[in-house]
């Protein structure tokens, strides 16, 4: 019951721009995933960045199930399976950045480019759909919760992770 386990994996990659260079990015998160990936707009305008509000400037996609864990697995040889101690989030999610996605196994594209994506993963236990549920929702308990320390001590455990303390 306690068990923790990956819930979902977040790719996000902003490309700070809409059009064409947003759409090759898409392209990179489609074969990344074998998903369609999902466009986010700008909150608000910043002229020195040149972005207006509402104006499609990254994409995302949400993977979960053994893909994810097949992802991340790739994602993590990247990284070299080292990440800071302040990639980890106090409710037990933890996040990473790659620089170039041809690291993660795509062929490089001279049409495509080059282009770096985030990393988010949410953590979860087998009854945390108490809170997310439509009928009777309940809330989960303190003991019951992922704390930093938690998601750390899992990431060394299944993936023989390093934590560096920067």
């Amino acid at each position: 019951m306690r068990d923790i386990k990956v819930d979902k994996l977040i790719i996000n990659c902003c490309v700070g721009e809409s059009g064409d260079r947003l759409t090759r990015a898409a392209r990179v998160l489609e074969q990344l995933t074998g998903q369609e990936p999902v466009y986010s707009k700008a909150r608000y305008t910043v002229r020195t960045f040149g972005i207006r509000r509402n104006e499609k400037i990254s994409v995302h996609v949400t993977v979960r199930g053994e893909k994810a864990l097949e992802i991340l697995e790739r994602g993590l040889k990247v990284k070299e399976f080292e990440l800071k101690a302040k990639n980890f989030s106090s409710t037990g999610n933890f996040g990473f950045g790659i620089s170039e996605h041809i690291d993660l196994g795509i062929k490089y594209d001279t049409n495509t480019g080059i282009y770096g994506m985030d990393f988010f993963i949410v953590l979860c236990r087998k009854g945390f759909r108490v809170s997310r549920r439509k009928l009777r929702v309940g809330r989960v308990g303190v003991a019951h919760l992922i704390k930093k320390q938690d998601a750390i001590n899992w990431f060394q455990k299944q993936y023989d992770g390093v934590v560096l303390n920067e």
